[in-house]
């Protein structure tokens, strides 16, 4: 039996939905909740689409925003020139994108809405983070869940866990933490497990890309027990649906930018 298994004899390769069992994360529970015909594209199929512009903006800002993160982790001075490289090369590095003659006027406001947040953030100079960019995962297996897993974009001194957002319009924050909501409870969570402390509180930061830029701050306190116990009932649908095989499509509004709309309209 030992040789059968070593030699690969009998063995059964996992399919795509076992898994997907065996991890989950905010994107994919976001995903699952959106449409579930769409995660099946996405997760199932792998099907992969060219990078849209608003994606393409938000990771560039992110990319920018990390080395800034980063080099107050190692307390080097801040140095803007250093960052529009970065930004000149992460913008360049795009494949191929159809801006609709618009990437000039996008370059200039993904640069703009940046240089507004580096005037107006609310994190000190001197304020030296507690985490950037940092893999973690919680094994969720006693609550009969899979392990869930993760980057925190930022923790700041303290334990205050920031995720980062560019946006085309100025958010309200009700609906921004009610939007948000799971994916800020993930990190709560994985926080929690690793550092086997309790977060001080959470923060949304808007990049918001309007013609003239600002920044909005968007705060929430630590996890209740009730949003956590939200969070785990939404992961047993997550694993139950799977299990089904429930790859339904969720028709409505949100079907206008959705990048699987052609395929949607040809399942059956």
């Amino acid at each position: 039996m030992i040789a059968l298994v070593e030699s690969g004899v009998g063995s059964k390769e996992p399919t795509p939905v076992q898994m997907l069992q065996k991890t989950v994360s905010a994107s994919r529970l976001n995903c699952w909740l959106q449409c579930r015909l769409k995660f099946f594209f996405r997760y199932i199929l792998k099907i992969t689409k060219p990078k849209t512009p608003a994606l393409h903006y938000g990771s560039v800002v992110h990319l920018v925003l990390q080395q800034w993160n980063m080099a107050r982790w190692r307390k080097q001075p801040f140095e803007i020139t250093k960052l529009r490289q970065v930004f000149d090369a992460g913008w360049q590095d795009q494949g191929q994108i159809d801006w609709e003659r618009e990437e000039p006027d996008q370059k200039t406001s993904a640069w703009a809405v940046l240089e507004k947040y580096f005037t107006d953030t609310p994190i000190k100079p001197n304020e030296l983070p507690e985490a950037v960019e940092v893999p973690v995962e919680a094994d969720l297996s006693i609550h009969g869940l899979p392990t869930l897993i993760g980057v925190l974009d930022l923790v700041r001194s303290g334990g205050k866990i920031v995720d980062f957002k560019s946006t085309g319009k100025t958010p309200d924050n009700d609906m921004a933490l009610h939007q948000n909501g799971l994916q800020l409870d993930c990190y709560s969570v994985l926080y929690r497990e690793s550092t086997g402390k309790r977060e001080a509180g959470r923060e949304l930061h808007h990049l918001v890309k309007t013609k003239v830029p600002k920044i909005v701050i968007t705060e929430a306190g630590p996890m209740m027990e009730y949003q956590r116990n939200r969070l785990f009932r939404v992961m047993e649908s997550y694993v139950n649906g799977l299990d089904r095989e429930d790859f339904v499509p969720a028709v409505g509004m949100q079907c206008a930018g959705c990048e699987f709309r052609h395929e949607c309209q040809k399942w059956s």
